[in-house]
């Protein structure tokens, strides 16, 4: 691996951390549904998850392929760019896990290698229509297909086990989960693990190290799904809470038909090559199998928060990328200034969640914690006239309390 430089490494080292935080960001995406249930325990859960997600990533190269070889230009693009993609992609997970949002990961790398490429080699370096084909295009239909996929599901579940045995019912349901579950984490690794190995190999181009349309190598294949893999075990407790309980109550029929709907569109996402956002799909079903059940509740206040959140995150990780980009074209005493800003702020966006802990051993009680989401979500997100909350909270009502006429529409 000659032409090896020391950013070249850096961009390396780099990339992984994100694909770490990539799967403890995402893994509500797979198990949040199954936790919230009582189909696994949380710690099995989690670690189920880790060992698919590892296994998924070897099944596909098709969206690698789409970030190193379609969505920017790779002639002309530096290592030192691609590293300022990661930091701003890097920074947005970190501030959503804090808050407990589930936002999309791909899209923060999206965001951050559009805009770090726009600051280092102008618009024209970006691919337009591969960004609306394989980008933004799936970021709004993903969501609204699997969930109305879940919806139609969910009622079908209910009206074929009308006269089933309930409790019998529920016990098969809560296997059908797991198995749709494993199916999840399959396709998260066969979809975001990938994201990773094609930032690794589009940096490695950019360094010299790979020729051009070249695909991923073994090592980085292997690399990318041991860091997902990793990441996923440790378990995004936060997350996990917001869309195993903050969105709708699930019971094993709708979970099992949202994950199932998820891990369809992921699947066939990832065989066509599309890059979309699994938490968006997972996020969709968990509300389309809300409104199947009759009764069923989506808690608008929590899903407007997330929306918000979707919506910025492309810019915002763009925004910082830029900036980042920036800072590294004044040579390497910028660059060291990048990363050293990049450890500082993990570090304190770590030692805020300190404050308030989210575990396995709490994720399934329905009053949020203070800390949960703090006050960094409330510069995005305002409470509501009167609300008086040191964090934002306060202004997220807890599922057994809530009101069904204030933010929560019944079916």
């Amino acid at each position: 691996m000659e032409n090896f430089s020391l950013i070249l490494a850096i961009v390396v080292v780099t990339a992984l951390a994100f694909d770490f935080t990539n799967g403890f960001h995402d893994t509500a995406n797979a198990m949040a549904t199954t936790i919230s249930t009582g189909a696994l325990k949380p710690k099995v859960a989690v670690a189920m998850s880790a060992v698919l997600n590892l296994v998924g990533a070897f099944l596909s190269v098709e969206v690698a392929n789409t970030i190193s070889k379609g969505l920017v230009d790779e002639t002309g693009i530096r290592p030192e760019v691609i590293f300022a993609a990661l930091v701003g992609a890097i920074l947005w997970n970190l501030l959503t896990w804090l808050v407990g949002l589930p936002s999309s990961s791909s899209h923060a790398l999206m965001g951050g290698l559009i805009g770090a490429t726009i600051a280092s080699a102008g618009v024209g370096a970006v691919h337009g229509d591969v960004l609306v084909t394989k980008v933004l295009i799936p970021a709004i239909a993903a969501p609204l297909v699997a969930g109305i996929a879940a919806m139609l599901a969910t009622r079908l579940t209910y009206s074929l086990g009308k006269k089933a045995d309930g409790q019998a019912s529920a016990k098969g349901y809560r296997a059908g989960q797991i198995a749709s579950a494993g199916l999840v984490s399959l396709a998260h690794g066969t979809n975001d693990a990938q994201k990773t190995m094609g930032i690794i190999t589009l940096a490695l181009v950019a360094g010299g190290t790979l020729a051009p349309d070249s695909d991923p190598p073994m090592w980085v294949i292997l690399s990318a799904g041991v860091a997902i893999a990793l990441g996923t075990y440790l378990g995004g407790w936060r997350i996990i809470r917001t869309m195993g309980k903050g969105l709708t109550d699930l019971q094993p029929q709708q979970g099992f038909a949202a994950q199932t709907s998820a891990a369809t569109v992921i699947l066939a996402s990832s065989h066509l090559g599309f890059s979309l956002s699994t938490t968006h799909s997972v996020s969709g079903s968990v509300m389309g199998a809300g409104l199947g059940r009759k009764g069923g509740v989506v808690r608008w206040s929590t899903a407007t928060r997330m929306f918000v959140a979707w919506g910025l995150t492309l810019p915002a990780a763009a925004l910082v990328g830029a900036l980042a980009e920036y800072v590294t074209g004044f040579g390497a005493w910028g660059t060291a200034l990048v990363a050293i800003f990049l450890v500082t702020s993990s570090a304190a966006i770590w030692k805020i969640s300190r404050r308030e802990v989210v575990d396995h051993t709490n994720v399934n009680e329905t009053d949020e914690p203070a800390g949960v989401v703090t006050t960094a979500m409330a510069a995005v997100t305002p409470p509501p006239a009167g609300t008086v909350t040191e964090d934002l909270t306060a202004t997220i009502p807890a599922p057994a309390t809530e009101p069904a006429t204030s933010s929560a529409t019944t079916v």
